[in-house]
């Protein structure tokens, strides 16, 4: 792998590790009892909505509560899954990291399509703030499909039938 993969490697690395942290601490309050984190994060959480107006986080919208789910069953177990991947090089890393990124692109892009149809003041600011992980998704997206999966050459080289005939 080259400087560029290598730094594409380190973006998503940032972009799991941040995965793995902010909807723990921080979107799961707006699904679960308040009572459940400590209070520098229930600080942490006002502090966030207060000082950037989030409207999604304080009206929590239908849609934007879906999402939220979404984010604490799929991407928050795949952030994590793929941290590990990518830092002992599993073979299974390119999969996560495609479903990961393809949620992560879905998710984005409905709450920034609402922003930037929405009236609210600091609609434009938040779109601004989410919008990058758009970006950040379709990177995974890429670096799954063009990154080489370890067996993939022993399969091309061998041909398909002699990897089926290895595991039999």
């Amino acid at each position: 792998m080259g400087v560029l993969g290598k730094v594409v490697d380190g973006i998503l690395l940032l972009t799991f590790v941040s995965m793995s942290v902010v909807p723990a601490c921080l979107d799961a309050q707006v699904l679960l009892p308040k009572a459940l984190f400590p209070d520098v994060l229930g600080r942490v959480y006002t502090w966030y909505t207060t000082t950037y107006q989030d409207y999604l986080l304080l009206d929590e919208p239908h849609f934007f509560m879906a999402l939220m789910k979404l984010e604490l069953v799929l991407v928050l177990p795949l952030a994590i899954l793929n941290t590990y991947g990518l830092l002992t090089s599993k073979p299974w890393f390119n999969t996560t990291c495609l479903i990961f990124g393809s949620a992560l692109v879905t998710s984005t892009t409905a709450m920034v399509g609402d922003m930037l149809g929405s009236d609210k003041p600091s609609a434009g600011k938040l779109a601004s703030m989410y919008s990058p992980f758009i970006g950040f998704g379709f990177l995974a997206i890429l670096r799954a499909l063009l990154s080489e999966s370890p067996n993939a050459s022993k399969t091309i080289a061998n041909g398909p039938t002699s990897a089926l005939k290895k595991k039999a």
